[in-house]
């Protein structure tokens, strides 16, 4: 064996680079084996971070000490607030990002990042033995010995893609798929089962009507993704995407020549993505629409090329060039690049523990699409916390598990390895049940303790953060206890903002609370307008607001904080249980639940069942220290 790594994480995708990155910055020596280091960090799909949902993960990823929202800040084109006028709790960012210069930003960074070796090679083998990851073999020839590995091989295990009848090879276009790990999984005993995404075809933005289309501009003062970003510089050059929208002659076009889609002619037979569906899976699925958006993104400042999201496809060339133009604006549009389906390899998350590492062989992590999901952000999450836990493992230490009030990445982790996913998955705020104290704005304090203590997130960082958050605390307990008394002038003052009258003494806190005030009319009633960011202002404002409801979320973690503190021992027999159902066994045997929470979360698994695994566990392991107590 040539070299010996703590760690080696294969791919270079938005995973694989959170992956080796961390590990890296964690002080474990990395290797990133990769096809070409001119595709790291390569925006596969549409030229965008964020979104519903998935905005909270990249902020999650930043408080951690990830890169991926630097890069998003540094290279965006446009930035805008999703669900800006609803509360907090589901506001989400999103930026277009240039696509090329997205790339070059992320190489340097990877290129120059102490402890991280890349390699240029494919990746064949994964050395087992009694049961641990103890090296790499590499198509090349080469040999490295290494205590773990991060898999994050995105859509190239045994990818196809497919536009029409035609059936390439490839991971993405013009590149090779990679079918001899996906033997070696196998081999290993994993089931490998295939997943369906597409994309639609690239335009040449010199060939769109521009002036029939809808212009979409960048928020006035753009949000910076990374609590690293102080602000998006104002000479920052932004863009406009566009929209337009399919017609019943586009649908027309796409009904005639359905036969031809590979989803639809039987040839491909993987679960696609619900949540982002082709444009025949539209028509399919939503017979009765007469239309649907079509979002002109740009590609970048450098090139004319457009991404028209909304229309994902895997039709022949010439019926995607048929229906393309029967779209305002696109009538004359020449494609760059056709839109294609794309099948790829998928391992079971329920074969994952918590820590993203397969249950089967040890020291042997899997990040991204090869989950089951599909995504930028979901992909970089996954692969942050597989190099942490990677880390972790080769230095025989505890593994680092979010819970689901603790993060996003938490929710997605734990909605992989215990309930899996039969199509690709995707973030949405409504799948996490503790949004209102799990948001965007404190996701760095949430979160950047624990990137610091791991080492990922510098002491200068952390040490703003912490000022940040004193700031907000002192500002907070100051509202609480300065009251304000009855009187005419505040009462005037009140009847300005259309708010009743003070009958009794308050606090400024108890003002701010009223839907009609807020901090900046409030504040200086007791002399002064402190001089606090507007971040700081927001999260002030939001703390009061919505105490009540804070707190009684927060009382719901507590109910069920206990079952995650109730561990299960891996050598529990779960047949020697009395009472247990034949299926609920099984089920039990197959996730091997770490505790009694997310035992609680398996699909199947009853309250009853719960109530029988707590009452056991106490009576058999309390004397052993194995379980703590509730």
């Amino acid at each position: 064996m040539s070299q010996h790594f703590d760690v080696i994480v294969i791919g270079g995708g938005h995973a694989g680079v959170e992956a080796a990155l961390a590990a890296s910055r964690m002080g474990a020596a990395t290797l990133m084996m990769t096809f070409s280091k001119h595709t790291i960090g390569q925006m596969s799909c549409n030229p965008a971070i964020g979104g519903v949902g998935k905005g909270q993960l990249v902020k999650e990823i930043d408080a951690l000490g990830g890169e991926m929202g630097l890069a998003a800040d540094r290279t965006g084109i446009q930035f805008r607030q999703l669900n800006a006028s609803k509360g907090q709790a589901v506001r989400s960012s999103r930026c277009q990002s240039d696509r090329k210069r997205y790339k070059e930003y992320i190489q340097r960074v990877v290129l120059s990042q102490p402890n991280l070796s890349v390699i240029e090679d494919k990746a064949a083998e994964v050395i087992v033995t009694n049961g641990r990851v103890t090296g790499l073999k590499s198509e090349g020839g080469l040999t490295f010995a290494c205590r773990t590995v991060v898999v994050t091989t995105g859509t190239f295990l045994r990818g196809r893609i497919h536009v029409g009848r035609e059936i390439t090879p490839a991971g993405r276009v013009g590149e090779p798929n990679s079918t001899r790990l996906a033997d070696n999984f196998e081999d290993l005993g994993f089931e490998v089962v295939l997943f369906k995404t597409g994309t639609p075809p690239r335009i040449d933005g010199k060939s769109i009507d521009f002036s029939q289309l809808t212009p979409q501009f960048s928020d006035d003062v753009p949000v910076p993704f990374s609590f690293r970003t102080p602000e998006i510089p104002r000479d920052q050059p932004l863009l406009p995407c566009h929209i337009t929208f399919t017609n019943e002659r586009t649908h027309q076009i796409i009904a005639d020549n359905m036969h031809l889609s590979p989803m639809y002619s039987g040839q491909i037979e993987a679960t696609g993505v619900r949540y982002c569906p082709s444009i025949e899976d539209k028509l399919d699925k939503f017979s009765g629409k007469n239309s649907h958006h079509v979002f002109l993104e740009p590609e970048g400042l450098d090139t004319d090329e457009y991404y028209p999201n909304g229309i994902s496809t895997g039709l022949p060339l010439a019926v995607q060039e048929e229906f393309v133009h029967s779209i305002a604006g696109l009538e004359h549009a020449v494609i760059t690049q056709p839109g294609y389906s794309i099948e790829h390899g998928v391992v079971p998350p329920t074969s994952l523990k918590p820590n993203l590492e397969t249950k089967t062989v040890g020291g042997l992590f899997l990040a991204g699409q090869i989950n089951g999901t599909t995504g930028y952000e979901e992909a970089g999450a996954q692969g942050l916390m597989a190099g942490i836990n990677a880390t972790l493992y080769a230095r025989d230490a505890e593994p680092f598990i979010l819970r689901r009030d603790e993060a996003y990445i938490g929710v997605l982790i734990d909605d992989l390895t215990t309930k899996g996913t039969q199509e690709p998955y995707r973030m949405f705020t409504s799948r996490v049940e503790y949004r209102l104290i799990v948001r965007e704005d404190n996701a760095d304090k949430r979160l950047s303790g624990h990137g610091h203590r791991l080492g990922i997130l510098d002491d200068r960082t952390y040490a703003g953060i912490e000022a940040k958050y004193a700031l907000i605390t002192r500002e907070i307990r100051h509202l609480r206890e300065t009251r304000i008394h009855p009187g005419k002038e505040i009462n005037a003052r009140l009847a300005e903002y259309s708010s009743s009258p003070l009958l009794q003494p308050a606090s400024l806190a108890d003002l701010i609370k009223r839907p009609e005030l807020c901090y900046a009319t409030v504040a200086p009633w007791d002399g002064e307008l402190k001089d606090c960011p507007p971040k700081v202002i927001e999260q002030i404002e939001y703390e009061l607001k919505y105490e009540g409801f804070i707190q009684r979320q927060l009382k719901d973690v507590e109910k069920f904080k206990h079952l995650e503190n109730i561990r299960i021992p891996g050598e529990l027999d779960y047949d020697a249980i009395p009472g247990l159902s034949i299926e609920v066994r099984q089920k039990l045997k197959c996730f091997t639940p770490l505790n009694l929470g997310q035992a609680n979360r398996i699909s199947g698994i009853t309250p009853a069942a719960i109530s029988l695994l707590m009452v056991y566990l106490r009576k058999h392991f309390d004397r052993q220290n194995h379980v703590p107590a509730a």
